[in-house]
């Protein structure tokens, strides 16, 4: 196995812990102090001249409050006449209603992150993800004008933002048609919005940006993006768009986008101005040149950019350290995705580098497109899923319900490693990262020894190895999971003690705060492991690697013990002798079972 599944633990210490000893959690302090703006969904495009094996790499995720699972969509056969329900209800944050379209008669299998809610949707729900042609989807907001927004007929109708990504997933062969099958759904159904939307599509040759504006006007615009080109997404954005588009092969429009602007006296073609979308119908960026807030200046796209092609050649690894960045990767990240678009390459191996909680606090896992499934624990939980608590399981559901939550584990690893970021986050992520680089050299093995049995006329064996593999490896990243989050809550307690809420209570109620709604209050933010200074961003992946020394085995439990009192507050006398910042870990425990790696 990748990771040992021994009871032995390992402590792991860093010199940055001595540095920065814990206390009363002064990272989140001031994270909630400066309560900087809420964080979106991102999507990082970089063109296979730019990667070190010539790959297109697409990487990112989505920003949602609610439970996240994975699935493997197989593909499906729907007699003539078959029709797919789309669109939005009421509930809504631009109240709609749900409509019928066709669907085709063969869809492709994929493989994709569902949730369970976004602004009153109904679900499950995704961003995207990717299909066996070998097809990328991440979706990210893109807000629209004011103005247009409020034309928003109530009720909407058309197809929403996930309909979109999801039809691109059953039917695109390239990012191209992606680009045509939106603009065509569009067209004929309409799109209901919540408030301005926009696609990244790639292949292994190209990507596309798209745009689909607020309004009920039926806008959208698609810019290519090549094959030497870095693109951020956060927010969606095209710039300078050519008024004859329809003769440019690197861009796609519906056939109103310039009228309406000049009708609507947003841009004038005499003015001599370029004819700019992001200025035309967005509006602007959070973030511009000569602000100074430390928690905007990351969410201006054209210096990401620029960020990301000053690194230089671009590796897999590299990606899911740029989507783990804890500029933008929080609480309010979903989850992560990296897609590795390579040309050549048969459909059963098509992967998705996938992390079921934002990557900050959980690692990625190749899921190739020609595995069976995954392990029930990363299917869908009740823990944050829409509706749970007003009704009781279906029992047709309660087996499911009964294993572990992957995605519950490594929220709690989020929630206890970022209460403390400067002395938690480089440990936790080295740990995670050690343990992806194994799973990298694995996957690649396991994709050689693919292409022989295809040699040898035995490709039919070629699902349950893939199958074998993605359940061992998912299964051990729960694992690394499961001892990363004893271990940071153990020296939580022994250090500080669990933080309890401070939260107002009514007047007249005598429960604890504690006991009051956990929902996000006005005027604070995410839980989030950034807080300015932490380190030089973007990074590579794996350069926290050496802070990480094994030092020895531990009982979990008796630390667990001796950790802390009912209130959070009492620190463990047994750390008085001068040891302070131990993390429990496992950075180089991974490294030393790499020789029980399963064949």
């Amino acid at each position: 196995m990748l990771f040992t599944t021994a009871p032995s633990l390992f402590l792991v210490t860093l010199s940055l812990l001595v540095l920065s000893p814990f206390g009363a959690s002064p990272g989140h302090a001031q994270i909630v102090a400066t309560a900087p703006p809420p964080a979106k969904s991102i999507a990082i495009y970089v063109g296979r001249d730019l990667t070190d094996d010539g790959s297109v790499l697409l990487g990112g995720f989505g920003h949602e409050p609610s439970s996240h699972w994975y699935e493997i969509t197989p593909a499906r056969a729907f007699p003539p006449g078959t029709t797919v329900e789309v669109g939005v209800t009421d509930e809504a944050r631009f109240p709609g209603q749900r409509m019928r379209i066709p669907q085709i008669e063969e869809t492709l299998r994929y493989v994709t992150t569902n949730y369970s809610e976004f602004a009153g949707f109904p679900p499950p729900l995704t961003n995207g993800g990717l299909n066996e042609r070998m097809v990328a989807a991440r979706d990210v907001w893109s807000p629209s004008r004011p103005e247009l927004r409020a034309m928003t007929p109530d009720p909407q109708t058309g197809l929403s933002y996930s309909d979109l990504s999801r039809l691109v997933m059953e039917r695109a062969t390239t990012a191209r048609e992606a680009v045509e099958i939106v603009g065509a759904l569009i067209d004929e159904h309409g799109y209901a919005t919540y408030g301005g939307n926009s696609h990244l599509f790639a292949d292994p040759n190209e990507g596309w940006v798209l745009i689909d504006y607020a309004g009920g006007q039926g806008l959208w615009a698609a810019e290519r993006l090549g094959s030497d080109e870095v693109r951020v997404s956060y927010p969606g954005y095209i710039r300078d768009f050519p008024l004859d588009f329809q003769d440019d092969p690197d861009f796609m429009a519906s056939a109103n986008i310039v009228d309406f602007a000049v009708s609507q006296g947003w841009w004038d073609p005499e003015s001599g101005e370029p004819f700019d979308l992001h200025r035309v119908y967005g509006v602007p960026f959070p973030s511009a040149p000569g602000q100074d807030d430390p928690h905007t200046l990351f969410r201006y796209p054209p210096d990401l950019e620029a960020e990301i092609a000053a690194l230089g050649t671009m590796s897999l690894a590299d990606m899911m350290a740029l989507v783990r960045d804890p500029r933008w990767s929080n609480d309010g990240a979903g989850y992560g995705q990296v897609a590795h678009l390579r040309s050549g390459v048969r459909p059963e191996l098509a992967t998705l580098w996938m992390s079921i909680t934002g990557a900050v606090a959980s690692p990625f896992v190749a899921v190739p497109l020609g595995a069976e499934g995954v392990p029930p624990e990363y299917k869908q939980h009740r823990y944050l899923t829409s509706d749970s608590d007003t009704d009781f399981i279906d029992a047709d559901f309660a087996p499911l319900e009964g294993t572990t939550s992957a995605y519950r584990v490594h929220k709690r690893l989020l929630y206890h490693t970022c209460e403390d970021p400067r002395s938690l986050l480089k440990p936790v992520t080295a740990a995670l990262e050690a343990f992806e680089a194994d799973v990298i050299d694995a996957h690649f093995e396991t994709e050689r020894r693919a292409r022989q049995l295809v040699n040898e006329n035995r490709s039919q064996m070629i699902p349950g190895i893939l199958t074998d593999q993605v359940e061992q490896h998912l299964l051990d990243a729960l694992d690394l999971g499961e001892r990363l989050v004893v271990g940071v809550e153990v020296e939580t307690r022994a250090q500080s003690g669990i933080r309890m809420p401070t939260v107002d209570v009514p007047e007249g109620a005598s429960w604890r705060p504690e006991s009051e709604p956990m929902t996000l209050r006005p005027g604070r933010t995410y839980h989030r492991c950034w807080v300015e200074g932490l380190d030089d961003y973007p990074r590579r992946h794996g350069s926290y690697a050496e802070q990480a020394t094994v030092l020895s085995d531990v009982d979990a439990s008796e630390l667990r013990q001796r950790g802390g009192g009912a209130t959070g507050t009492d620190v463990g006398p047994w750390l008085a002798g001068g040891i302070v910042g131990l993390l429990l870990g496992v950075g180089f425990g991974i490294f030393l079972a790499r020789s029980q790696r399963a064949e």
